[in-house]
C-alpha cells in the first residue's frame, strides 16, 4: 500500500512539472502571436515604416525559428534555460517594437 501511494505521488509531481512546462512553452507562443500582431497593428495604422516592419519580422522570424529548433533537439519542450533566454530575447524585441512604433516615423 505505501509502494502504491509513493508511485502515485511521485505520478502526480511529474506530471506537474510536465504541465508547468508546457504552460510556459505556450506563454512563448502567445507572447510570438501578440507581438506579430503588435507589429501587423502598426502596419496598418502607419506608425512602423516598411523597413522598420521588416527588420522587427526578421528578428521575430529569428526568436520562431530558435524555439523551434530548440524544441525539435528537447524533444518538444525548452528547457529552463533557454526558456529564460527566450523570455529575453522576447522582452528586448517588445522593447523595440514600441520604440519603432513611437519614434515618430510614419508611412
Amino acid at each position: 500500500m505505501n509502494k502504491i501511494a509513493i508511485g502515485m505521488m511521485m505520478g502526480a509531481m511529474l506530471l506537474g512539472t510536465v504541465d508547468s512546462a508546457l504552460a510556459q512553452d505556450n506563454t512563448i507562443n502567445e507572447r510570438q502571436r501578440n507581438q506579430q500582431k503588435r507589429i501587423g497593428e502598426g502596419v496598418e495604422n502607419g506608425s512602423l515604416t516598411a523597413g522598420e516592419a521588416a527588420h522587427l519580422e526578421k528578428q521575430e522570424a529569428a526568436i520562431h525559428h530558435e524555439v523551434k529548433t530548440e524544441r525539435k533537439a528537447n524533444g518538444g519542450t525548452l528547457t529552463a534555460q533557454e526558456r529564460r533566454q527566450v523570455t529575453r530575447q522576447q522582452n528586448r524585441e517588445s522593447k523595440r517594437i514600441y520604440k519603432q512604433k513611437h519614434d515618430g516615423q510614419h508611412q
